[in-house]
């Protein structure tokens, strides 16, 4: 996954098409396992831009999308945010769970 700078970030949240970005800090370990997962899992979605920021430079984006914790993934559809995950459990959960949130 790219790093997607602030400029990246604010062109995906006034966009319509289908976006994910994966927000994460680098001392987190959690977060560490979560991107690898993911990175396997995006093999799946070529056709949707996927990428990650870590919160620590974009700390903005933590209020603006309202988000808890990291890891998180934040997926877009029409400029609206579909869903947050926090919980990475396996690569099919993430898989199904992003195939739902495009879906809808």
């Amino acid at each position: 996954m790219k790093e997607w700078p602030r400029e990246d970030i604010e062109k995906q949240l006034r966009g319509n098409e289908p976006a994910m970005i994966y927000f994460y800090t680098p001392l987190c370990g959690t977060c560490q396992l979560a991107g690898k997962m993911l990175g396997v899992a995006a093999t799946l979605f070529q056709d949707v831009p996927i990428g990650q920021a870590n919160l620590n430079f974009v700390p903005e984006f933590a209020e603006i999308l309202t988000i808890e914790s990291v890891p998180c993934l934040v997926i877009f559809k029409n400029g609206k945010i579909k869903e947050k995950l926090y919980a990475f459990h396996s690569v099919p959960y993430l898989v199904e769970k992003i195939n739902a949130s495009l879906k809808e």
